[in-house]
Formats: C-alpha cells, sequence, structure tokens
C-alpha cells in the first residue's frame, strides 16, 4: 500500500482530479490545515512503526511495523507533492495576469 501511494505521488501537481481537493487547494487556511494532518499523519506512521520495529520480539509484529515504515515513506511522498499542490493553486498566491 505504501508503494502504491509513493506512485500515486508521480501525478502532475498543476491540475486538481476534482472539486473537493480544488476547494481545499485554493483556500490558504484549508491547505495548511491539511498539510498539518497529513505531516502528523506521517510522523505517527513513521515513528509507530519504528518503535514497533525496534521493539517487538515477534516476527509478526516486526513485518507489520515494517509495512508502516514503507506506508510511512509512501505518505512521505504524498506529503510533498500535497504541498506542490497548495502552492500551484493557492488564491492568495495567485498573480492576475489579463
Amino acid at each position: 500500500m505504501g508503494i502504491g501511494i509513493s506512485f500515486s505521488t508521480l501525478q502532475d501537481t498543476q491540475k486538481t482530479q476534482n472539486d473537493f481537493s480544488k476547494r481545499i487547494w485554493e483556500n490558504p487556511t484549508k491547505g495548511k490545515v491539511f498539510l498539518t494532518l497529513m505531516g502528523l499523519f506521517t510522523l505517527l506512521l513513521l515513528i509507530g512503526g519504528l518503535i514497533g520495529f525496534f521493539l517487538s520480539d515477534s516476527s509478526v509484529l516486526n513485518e507489520l511495523s515494517l509495512g508502516l515504515i514503507v506506508m510511512g515513506i509512501g505518505f512521505l511522498g504524498l506529503l510533498k507533492a500535497a504541498a506542490e499542490m497548495f502552492e500551484n493553486h493557492r488564491l492568495d498566491k495567485k498573480t492576475n495576469s489579463l
């Protein structure tokens, strides 16, 4: 799943896929909140995976923790793409060219 999320970051950050994401990325407040939530979730995945990987004795928990780490890395790439989308679509930063 983490690798699949990583591949989703190859999308064009100049375009939005739907109106819902367009409303989020055009609004500076909503965009910052969404980026903050994504960052916290990414950090939670990485820290939880690392803690579980180093502290677990069970091989099942060890593999699950490794999966969480890979998913966190995938979300890190998605966070980068989201930050680019936010910068590309912010209405307060766009210049009015006629």
